[in-house]
């Protein structure tokens, strides 16, 4: 069956989500649509109008995320995620932009071979019932206007660029999941949720330090129902622990990768929790 490879446009919306849903992804029309209009991709439909694999590009500063590199089920093998990975580094090139994503461990192997390396590794967690009350910090309350100049610097320090639109777009589809956490004067963190198709998802979660990061964490269980999913960073051990003993259970890893620069961009430190995989 022949193939035609072509941009992605909201035409494509109902054939973009029956990739997430074959691939057991957590993403909604909102997010496809968000991610559509932040940057651009490319898709492959086959000869009977069916789109059997995308991959966009979301531009932020001198980088920009690849994401959504999916293939339906019955057409893998067949060199379509190569096909469109090197269409998207061919156009990120040309734009002299940086390459960077959260790859599964099927997907890493992909990307290695096309010259991304590692640098830090976080994990996805899914809670599926109903936790009892935690102690909640009055340090942390929900987020307001007047606290979007400090929510925007400090992430634009941990994340590396400037991604102002996408976390109000994000803030305003689910605002109970909007958080931040002040003390002494200063912003010590925030947290930003959103709904999914599958799940609800927490994140990103910027912090200063762990703790205000588990008092975040513990608003936004409050005031959340399950099923949650949150990918969180390996290198918080304290909290992937705290986590499993509320009743998270581990269900993939993700390996962040970047293509042409010695590390990703931003500071690695401050984030606890990644905004997801397709959105950095």
């Amino acid at each position: 069956m022949g193939s035609t490879e072509h941009a992605l446009r909201a035409e494509h919306l109902t054939g973009c989500l029956a990739l997430s849903q074959a691939a057991r992804w957590n993403q909604n029309e909102a997010d496809w649509r968000l991610m559509l209009e932040i940057g651009h991709g490319w898709g492959v439909t086959l000869e009977d109008g069916k789109l059997a694999a995308s991959t966009l590009v979301l531009p932020y500063g001198n980088f920009a995320w690849v994401s959504m590199v999916l293939v339906l089920p019955e057409h893998r093998r067949k060199g379509y995620a190569t096909q469109l990975l090197r269409t998207a580094l061919a156009d990120l090139g040309r734009r002299r932009l940086t390459p960077v994503l959260d790859a599964t461990p099927a997907g890493r192997e992909v990307y290695l071979q096309e010259g991304f390396h590692d640098t830090w590794v976080f994990r996805r967690l899914q809670l599926k019932e109903t936790i009892a009350a935690l102690e909640r910090s009055t340090q942390v309350r929900g987020l307001s206007d007047a606290d979007w100049p400090a929510l925007l610097a400090l992430d634009a320090r941990a994340f590396g660029a400037s991604r102002e639109r996408l976390l109000r777009a994000l803030a305003a589809r689910l605002p109970q999941a909007a958080l931040v956490a002040w003390e002494g004067g200063e912003l010590q963190g925030f947290l930003i949720g959103r709904d999914g198709r599958e799940a609800r998802q927490i994140g990103p979660l910027v912090s200063r330090s762990a703790s205000a990061a588990r008092a975040l964490l513990t608003e936004a269980m409050a005031r959340l129902a399950p099923p949650l999913y949150l990918d969180v960073a390996d290198r918080e051990p304290g909290i992937v622990a705290w986590l499993a003993s509320l009743g998270f259970e581990f269900q993939r890893p993700f390996t962040r990768m970047v293509h042409g620069a010695a590390d990703a961009p931003g500071e690695a430190g401050l984030v606890f929790c990644p905004a997801g995989p397709e959105l950095g």
